[in-house]
Parts: C-alpha cells; structure tokens; sequence
C-alpha cells in the first residue's frame, strides 16, 4: 500500500506536468516582466519550481524509504547482540 510520503511525492511530480500542458492559461502577452512577454518568463519560472517539486519528491522518498528500512529491520525493537569474536587460524596451519 502507497504511504501518504508516496502519494504526496507523485503529486509533486503530477503538478509542473499538468501546469504546463495546460497551455492556454499562459499562453498570453500580458503581464510582462523586464520586457518578456508571459508566455516566456512564467515558462522559465515553472522551470525553478519544477525543480522545487522534484526535490521535495526526492527527500519524501527518500524519508519514507528510511522509515520502511527501519520497520523492516529484522529485530530492529530488540538490542543488538555483540558479535563473536572471530578467532585467526595458525600461520602453521595448526601442525604446532
């Protein structure tokens, strides 16, 4: 089942996709900005905020996977054992 991360995650991804296939709600002259029409700066504002929604895709993922990780850890509410220690063979080959 998808986490709320994912479905949020996808929405950011889903959002500068379907702003900027919507065409006509850009695509007009007025208002300008620094003399660029419309139609181009608010083009290359959606570009930094694209980047802005994939990012923030990325870092929900990102904590969800660490967070799935963690509750998957096999005994991962138990304290963790110490290990054996390993003990080195012989350099003779155990003959002595």
């Amino acid at each position: 089942m998808a986490s709320a991360a994912r479905v949020l995650a996808g929405l950011c991804l889903l959002v500068p996709i379907v702003v900027m296939m919507w065409v006509p709600s850009y695509s007009k002259v007025t208002p300008k900005l620094g003399g660029l029409p419309f139609f181009y700066w608010y083009q290359l504002l959606w570009v930094l905020l694209s980047a802005l929604f994939t990012g923030t895709a990325y870092l929900l993922i990102r904590r969800d996977e660490a967070a799935r990780r963690a509750a998957a850890a096999p005994g991962a509410d138990a304290p963790v054992a110490p290990a054996t220690p390993v003990v080195p063979a012989p350099k003779d080959g155990g003959r002595s």
